[in-house]
């Protein structure tokens, strides 16, 4: 037995060594012209969301101010004074609950009907192969470079022909008939999809308005979600629209009902109308507070294509 084994029998077994502990990689050191460059960027940012903010920030404050902290120079910021008579005076002289259901009406018609539309359209340029399709599409897109005050006049005597004036159809129907923009925005999400979902679903002997509903249709929440909450912000604060077709004030949306109802104060109710507008403001924040993730996704991943 040589000396080697001797050792071994005396010592026992022999233990694997444990692996040397992993060290971490070296932290990239920092480098001032970056930290300059990021912190410009984010002070940029917060400057532009703080003038963005202010208008709102002094609407919010004003509902609490008195006729007199409002007209005060220079401008105060803050209230001195806090009242809530705004919002008493403002609920008791503008029928808000009226308008309010107006308004929900016509934004959520114009909702499914812009949602349903473009998404048909968009699956239509994208997805089935026909003759003239990206010439169809780029008519399309064409026609918003048309600003709505050329074709104003022509849309209402056509609605006033057929006796849509007075009614909110003229604010409604034509989303059934699809938006430009949410066409090109459900057009880039569908070019996302694989084709294999599509020809999988043919080969079993689904038809196109089968894949589009059950495959399809599906996957795209996101894009809808986004031309959703757009259509919806849009009918919520649009103004010209209810302007030329709404004559019965008790059609009146709230945008429309705000500006009678400024017009018919005047500058005595300055609180009040500050008052009635957050309440306006408050569906839509809440709607986008809830939305929001979904709202981004679907942004984001539009511009994806394969």
């Amino acid at each position: 037995m040589t000396t080697t084994d001797r050792t071994a029998e005396h010592t026992g077994p022999r233990v694997a060594a444990a692996p040397p502990p992993a060290t971490s990689p070296a932290r990239r050191p920092l480098s001032w012209p970056r930290v300059a460059e990021s912190i410009a960027k984010h002070g940029i940012l917060i400057a532009f969301s703080c003038a963005f903010l202010m208008p709102f920030f002094w609407m919010v404050t004003g509902a609490f101010k008195t006729q007199a902290d409002i007209g005060t120079f220079p401008v105060t910021w803050f209230p001195e004074t806090i009242t809530t008579g705004n919002f008493t005076y403002g609920l008791e002289a503008f029928p808000i609950v009226r308008y309010f259901l107006n308004t929900v009406v016509i934004s959520v018609l114009s909702m499914i009907g812009a949602a349903f539309s473009s998404a048909m359209v968009g699956y239509g340029v994208s997805r089935i192969r026909w003759i003239g399709r990206n010439a169809v599409f780029t008519l399309l897109i064409a026609t918003m470079m048309i600003p709505f005050y050329v074709t104003m006049i022509p849309l209402f005597t056509v609605y006033r022909e057929i006796g849509w004036t007075g009614t909110i159809l003229p604010l409604v129907v034509p989303t059934f008939f699809g938006v430009p923009f949410f066409i090109f925005l459900m057009r880039q999400f569908f070019l996302g999809i694989p084709e294999s979902l599509s020809d999988a679903a043919r080969v079993d002997g689904a038809s196109e308005l089968r894949i589009f509903a059950q495959v399809i249709l599906p996957l795209c929440k996101p894009a809808l979600a986004a031309v959703m909450l757009f259509q919806f912000l849009a009918s919520w604060s649009d103004l010209l629209g209810p302007l030329l077709y709404l004559t019965d004030s008790s059609q009146y949306t709230l945008s429309l009902g705000l500006t009678f109802f400024q017009g018919a104060e005047g500058e005595s109710a300055t609180g009040p109308l500050m008052a009635v507008s957050t309440l306006t403001l408050i569906p839509v924040i809440i709607l986008f507070f809830f939305a929001q993730k979904t709202f981004i996704q679907g942004i984001t991943m539009s511009g994806i294509k394969d």
